[in-house]
């Protein structure tokens, strides 16, 4: 059935190569709506929308080989290891040919989940059980998931939720020099004042409608 009230209504905004954008709003503005429509999650009612160059509409696989996603409530599976959940991601979006064990793997994403790793700071930790992890630390992993793909944009829906106030701290002090060391686009969704101060440009949704940009 269809919703009595539109979620999203008639918005539009841009956002250029390699720039921090914030989506900023209340809890209910349409803020994950929006960002599930970019991300092929939702489908649109109306509209255009171009990722990366690619029209959603025509590409969508194209536009998922080049964004990474991070969402409020972490994806990971449980059962698998910090790694194992790395290496599926990576063979499900066609980046990498599946191998049973990390050693199989080809050289190139060894070095790279190794290196992202030490980044984030689970470098000790990335062959550990994912039930041993920490909240923290499992928002650390989501992000060298959505980054072993080298994709040209990142969307990060709340991804501090839940949180407490110092891993939210080295969380963005992780995602900004992950930012810089891959140049990539930041798109962001928050209703944190203080998340949005580092943006290059803050949008303000209310009540699914653009009240600022």
């Amino acid at each position: 059935a269809k919703s009595p009230k539109k979620a999203v209504d008639n918005i539009s905004f841009d956002v250029k190569e390699g720039e921090f954008f914030c989506l900023l709003g209340p809890n209910g503005a349409g803020k994950t709506t929006t960002i599930s429509i970019l991300t092929t999650i939702l489908q649109k009612t109306t509209g255009q929308v171009s990722i990366a160059g690619f029209d959603l509409d025509k590409n969508e696989s194209s536009v998922r080989r080049n964004i990474g996603i991070i969402f409020q409530n972490p994806s990971l599976d449980q059962n698998l290891t910090a790694e194992e959940n790395v290496r599926f991601h990576s063979v499900l979006y066609g980046v990498y040919p599946f191998r049973p064990l990390f050693s199989l793997m080809p050289q190139e994403y060894q070095s790279k989940v190794l290196q992202l790793a030490e980044i984030l700071g689970i470098k000790d930790q990335i062959f550990a059980p994912i039930k041993t992890f920490s909240g923290g630390m499992k928002r650390k992993l989501e992000i060298l998931r959505s980054l072993i793909h080298s994709p040209k944009i990142l969307f990060l829906d709340e991804p501090t939720s839940g949180l407490d106030p110092l891993s939210r701290k080295n969380l963005w002090e992780y995602l900004e020099e992950v930012r810089h060391s891959q140049k990539i686009t930041v798109f962001l969704t928050t209703h944190y004042l203080e998340e949005a101060e580092g943006a290059d440009r803050v949008c303000i949704i209310n009540n699914g409608r653009i009240i600022s940009i």
